[in-house]
């Protein structure tokens, strides 16, 4: 199989061949060939992504074919692997949930391909309302590395991401344990104060979840946990850059002080994304879709539950807020998540993994027009106007 197109990194045309599940090799072409191609770039990896129109990893009596349909869904955005997250929950709907990922990606392989690990966001999370976001409160509780346990042995040992509140009862040889076991641990949904923050990352947390959201409305000056995650030299972060979790200034902001390097980009997407507007009973919290996009709490617009677009919009929408390149945004949604979690990076480079997306792209104020995706070198979505 042959792509032709322009880098993503340096807007060369080159024509790229793939054999089996990676790039056999990469040839430039004219650049007066360049003008109308689509570029070509790694696809895009999601650490945080909860559902697809009402459908959501932690519901009760999730099905495979649930799943299924949810991670298909994820191919027209350009994204090949994701981490399905499950939030604050009872352990009976855990068991659901990550009984129904295993069983998919035992029964079908290109499941378990997109399907690296999974990310438990909660429920060790603060009470506080603010920090605790859409979580609901009847099922945040202490730390328990028990429960954990038995929750990664029903995943198959897919649990790779945990998000949890250093303050919260047993949080500290909580992450000791998780660290030493393998699962990288993010700072999320907290109140905590300095000390516990350093704690934290003493004892082996290595992200913050969301910086900036699941925050109270309004914080003392300094010192906060916000500013103490931004300026924790060992902590990377996340950030949800949908145009409405966070203002262009603190996206800027996030990025500069922690490095291209060490940002990754979410779209953190609800389980209601893809959802049409109204009001929605998702267990015990109520959440509205409303007709400009966000998704939140009923009854208010600052307390948001989600985003309703996803990773591809994300890219474009903090190369508008930040002023960054192409190739750092699309760094940030693909190469950083992997490289955080330990999996391969896909690179176009000659042996990398054949996940790569093609796409039009006409600079600021655009959106990714995606035209085709392809997982292990394998077109999952779109068209493919190459030689084969």
């Amino acid at each position: 199989m042959e792509l032709v197109g322009r880098r993503y990194d340096t807007y060369e045309a080159v024509s790229i061949k793939i054999k089996g599940e990676k790039i056999s090799s990469i040839d430039l072409l004219p650049n007066s060939e360049a003008a109308d191609l689509p570029f070509i770039a790694p696809s895009l990896f999601d650490l945080q992504i909860n559902g697809h129109g009402g459908i959501w990893f932690n519901q009760q009596g999730l099905t495979v074919e649930d799943v299924c349909s949810v991670l298909e869904k994820h191919y027209q955005y350009g994204i090949t692997r994701l981490c399905p997250t499950l939030i604050t929950s009872s352990y009976e709907d855990y068991v659901g949930g990550f009984s129904a990922i295993r069983e998919a990606c035992e029964q079908y392989e290109w499941v378990d391909q997109m399907v690296p690990g999974c990310h438990l966001e909660g429920p060790y999370i603060s009470q506080i309302q603010g920090p605790r976001g859409a979580h609901p409160l009847d099922h945040v509780r202490a730390a328990d590395w028990d429960e954990f346990s038995r929750l990664q042995e029903i995943s198959g040992d897919r649990i790779r991401l945990i998000t949890l509140a250093p303050e919260v009862e047993n949080a500290i040889p909580f992450i000791k344990k998780a660290v030493a076991s393998g699962v990288v641990v993010s700072i999320g949904h907290t109140a905590a104060e300095p000390e516990q923050i350093t704690a934290a990352v003493d004892a082996g947390a290595r992200l913050s979840t969301h910086l900036g959201n699941g925050a109270h409305g309004t914080l003392r000056r300094h010192p906060n946990y916000i500013w103490e995650q931004l300026g924790e030299s060992r902590l990377m972060a996340s950030i949800i850059t949908d145009g409405h979790h966070l203002p262009a200034s603190v996206v800027r902001t996030v990025i500069k002080t922690k490095g291209v390097e060490n940002t990754v980009i979410t779209c953190d997407a609800s389980g209601l994304a893809g959802s049409p507007p109204g009001i929605y009973e998702e267990g015990s919290v109520k959440m509205e879709v409303l007709e400009d996009g966000p998704i939140v709490i009923a009854g208010q617009r600052q307390l948001l539950a989600g985003s309703g677009v996803e990773t591809d919009t994300c890219v474009t929408t903090a190369i508008d807020m930040a002023g960054i390149t192409l190739q750092q945004a699309l760094d940030m949604a693909g190469r950083n998540p992997a490289r955080l979690l330990g999996f391969d990076e896909v690179n176009l480079e000659v042996g990398s993994r054949a996940d790569l997306i093609l796409f039009h792209y006409e600079g600021t104020s655009s959106r990714m027009n995606i035209q085709t995706t392809l997982a292990c070198g394998v077109v999952k979505y779109g068209t493919l106007l190459v030689n084969s």
